[in-house]
């Protein structure tokens, strides 16, 4: 996945809250009408004997208009074997932070044929937020137009490809935070055609959260340093005791069921991975990527061994009371072409030996692209 955000450029909001707590008329906006602001290789054109937009790269944002509540209706043709395209939804003002769904036509039919992910500080997240919720199966037409519906409504949000009746994504839990803000279509890459676009606002729903339980030992209190260029430092060494000392670190609480999302905390880097498309470079270092160190302490009652679930994306070097104990890496594409770097508590487990008291256990993450995070649960060793 590569940066987007960068292509918006926002217009004065006209929309005031009474405006938007009121039902309101849909409003049909052609492709011809000036109030899209056409960005990167998006443009007006014809397709199968429709006016259109073409968008490969690029997004076509509405102007004058903030969304809080909504529904958006769109027809959608595309003639690429492979892409990535739908609907970005309260963009923030500052263009690093919105919610954002989308089809692939490559994964046509597969579990996550549609993605949602939350784009935190320019970040996409789709290897931390996976599964349901923000996954899913459906088949995806060529060359044909289809429908697509997007309904928002407080922190939950639902897309209906071609059947209008029964939802093909339901979005439980909208994680940017974000509450308002423009919309826009977009493609990442792969010819898509949109027309007969239109949105209605709708009555604020009420904003519920429908969170994830948190199990239990989940090591949920951290402390992050600022980011560093990961080629400048040695991963394997830890923290001198006086650069830890003179560092500003920030308090984090992990969000259920236990994620430290860094991209919250840190602007996302958007390196160019020389193992994308190249597998026998994925040994190389990778100019970009950004490290943050993340420290907790854990307090035992004497000497033992307890085991430590950890998941991450997308580089670790893990160390306890100063000494590393593991180093790992679980990018996209890395531990084989195919491979996603989906995160869950599981990817791997570390055996933490305890001392007596207070334990200081410190991770260093970098990120290389499709979220920046981790999550860490201790569980007794089994004899």
């Amino acid at each position: 996945m590569v940066r987007h955000v960068a292509l918006f450029a926002f217009a004065a909001i006209l929309s005031g809250p009474a405006a938007r707590s009121q039902p309101s008329e849909t409003l049909p906006v052609a492709a011809d009408s000036s109030r899209w602001d056409l960005q990167g290789n998006a443009r007006k054109a014809e397709y199968q004997g429709r006016q259109c937009l073409l968008i490969d790269g690029g997004a076509a944002v509405l102007n004058d208009f903030e969304m809080r509540d909504a529904v958006i209706d769109v027809d959608a043709a595309t003639s690429a074997s492979r892409g990535f395209f739908g609907f970005q939804f309260r963009i923030a003002n500052d263009g690093a932070n919105f919610e954002e769904v989308y089809l692939r036509q490559h994964k046509s039919g597969y579990p996550d044929a549609m993605q949602y992910t939350p784009v935190l500080n320019t970040g996409r997240n789709w290897q931390i937020y996976n599964g349901p919720g923000f996954t899913g199966a459906v088949d995806i037409p060529k060359d044909v137009w289809f429908h697509l519906r997007l309904e928002v409504a407080g922190a939950q949000a639902r897309l209906y490809v071609k059947d209008m009746d029964k939802p093909a994504l339901v979005m439980n839990d909208l994680k940017s935070g974000v509450q308002k803000g423009q919309v826009a279509l977009y493609v990442l890459t792969g010819a898509t055609y949109f027309s007969n676009f239109q949105i209605k606002a709708t009555p604020d729903a009420s904003w519920e959260r429908h969170l994830p339980p948190m199990p239990a030992n989940t090591l949920t209190r951290w402390s992050l340093s600022p980011s560093y260029d990961a080629l400048a430092r040695n991963l394997e060494r830890p923290l001198p005791a006086s650069e830890a000392a003179a560092i500003r670190w920030q308090d984090v609480e992990a969000e259920p069921p236990g994620f430290v999302v860094i991209n919250r905390f840190r602007e996302s880097p958007h390196p160019r991975v020389t193992f994308a498309n190249d597998f026998s470079k994925h040994l190389e270092p990778q100019p970009g990527m950004k490290v943050v160190y993340a420290r907790t302490s854990i307090d035992s009652d004497r000497d033992q061994v307890k085991k430590l679930y950890i998941g991450y994306s997308d580089d670790v070097s893990l160390f306890l009371n100063g000494k590393i104990l593991y180093r790992g890496r679980s990018a996209q594409n890395f531990r084989d072409p195919g491979f996603l770097g989906i995160v869950n508590p599981e990817n791997d487990a570390v055996y933490l030996p305890l001392k007596k008291g207070r334990n200081e256990l410190m991770l260093a993450v970098s990120e290389l692209g499709g979220g920046w995070g981790f999550i860490c649960r201790l569980a007794d060793v089994e004899n």
